[in-house]
């Protein structure tokens, strides 16, 4: 993922302290959406060899801006926290995911004319997942990630790539050095951006006068809708709206011109953004999300309020579950060692009492345990040799894709449960 440093963590609080400002506009916050207390960072998964050592927690404590209505957490944990060369999260091995960055390749590469004599750059290139199909079509791309290992992945697949947090001050030193590009992507980047003025002032350095952006995340409106609140951890600073990101933009002198709607991590918003003054005709489906958007109230403070109460019982429910299985005598497992569940487990304080292991496609992740927790993580084939009676898919964004893949389960009676939005055992 991406990006630059910003300050460290402050002290635990249910209330904002005096000094905690917006980092889009500056003003004061005062609201919180929600508080889930302290939390390790999702990503910090235990080694073997560290099982003796103390963990950190943070704060994970949600607030709203209400001059801009930018979701933020409170408090900012330093990016390197987060992004280093012992990064545990690799794009390439969820197949769903693959398969929509070679849609969005083929789409683009259609929609912007794209060939041999265009520029790509993705900002949170990863490990090349999306990047490799642009190289197969013979499109010249770069790949900006901070994340050594990663990077070097990408490499493997020929996608070249440097390691650097994107800014205003590197999108110099590649200007500098030829990159400005016809289309400049990031997918689920955005969220990840400490400074974002400094993050998206950036973009223009590098965009070519009629070059087009391309950003998606999750659209914050599907996660108070559907209560995806274990999508807040510590690399997630920002929680996005278009609301909340036009005066980004603005700032920067960049305009966006369309919207598409995606159904990736639970409801995602994919925004074209373009220099100000740029050719591209904006279409009306800008004007219909930011309308969607006041319709369902988030540029008012009512909407967040009432949310961090249908947090606290989600967190109930799924606690009443696992007590009343336990009880039973059955037996769980869950799917997926990805941050959201960490949020999810550590907010409900579920560890190895609850359930016995996580399995992970990702052999990165294997044979460490979650962070905070400690919950160990293994191959998915353990569930198939050890037939637990309940699989917790804590991906529940792919759990499609992951119910096809353990469907075996179904053999010996094992059933699928998910937590999010309310805690469900799938049919």
């Amino acid at each position: 993922m991406t990006d630059a440093a910003h300050a460290s963590p402050a002290t635990h609080s249910s209330h904002a302290a005096v000094d905690a400002a917006c980092r889009s506009c500056g003003q004061a916050l005062t609201q919180t959406v929600v508080d889930l207390g302290l939390s390790p960072v999702s990503n910090a998964f235990i080694k073997a060899d560290d099982l003796a050592l103390a963990e950190t927690f943070y704060p994970l404590h949600a607030m709203v801006c209400q001059h801009c209505w930018l979701v933020q957490l409170r408090d900012a944990t330093p990016a390197q926290t987060h992004f280093h060369d012992d990064y545990v999260y690799f794009s390439s091995y969820s197949s769903s995911w693959l398969e929509h960055a070679q849609r969005y390749v083929s789409t683009m590469t259609h929609r912007l004319g794209l060939n041999a004599d265009s520029r790509v750059m993705e900002l949170a290139s990863n490990d090349g997942y999306l990047l490799q199909y642009f190289v197969q079509a013979g499109i010249p791309c770069l790949g900006v990630e901070p994340t050594a290992n990663t990077a070097a992945a990408a490499r493997t697949k020929g996608v070249d790539s440097r390691e650097l947090f994107f800014g205003r001050d590197t999108a110099h030193a590649l200007r500098q050095q030829g990159w400005e590009v016809d289309l400049l992507l990031g997918n689920n980047v955005l969220a990840h951006v400490p400074d974002i003025n400094d993050f998206v002032g950036g973009m223009p350095l590098v965009l070519k006068a009629q070059g087009v952006i391309t950003l998606e995340f999750p659209h914050l409106l599907r996660l108070i809708e559907q209560n995806q609140f274990d999508t807040l951890y510590h690399e997630h600073y920002s929680y996005l709206s278009l609301s909340a990101l036009e005066p980004v933009f603005a700032r920067a002198g960049l305009r966006v011109f369309d919207i598409e709607h995606l159904p990736t991590h639970g409801g995602s918003l994919r925004v074209f953004a373009c220099h100000a003054d740029a050719n591209h005709a904006t279409r009306p489906s800008v004007a219909a999300t930011l309308e969607e958007e006041r319709v369902a109230g988030l540029r008012s403070a009512a909407l967040y309020a009432g949310f961090a109460e249908r947090v606290r019982k989600a967190k109930r429910d799924l606690l009443a579950f696992l007590i009343e299985a336990r009880n039973a005598g059955k037996r769980i497992a869950a799917y997926g060692a990805a941050a959201k569940g960490n949020t999810l487990l550590n907010y409900c304080g579920a560890g190895t009492d609850f359930i016995d292991y996580v399995v992970d496609r990702n052999p990165t992740k294997q044979g460490r345990l979650l962070p905070g927790t400690r919950i160990p993580v293994v191959a998915p084939e353990q569930v198939f040799g050890d037939k637990p009676d309940y699989l917790l898919i804590l991906p529940w964004n792919i759990k499609d894709e992951v119910i096809a893949q353990m469907a075996g389960i179904r053999e010996w009676g094992g059933r699928f449960v998910v937590a999010i939005p309310e805690t469900a055992v799938l049919p």
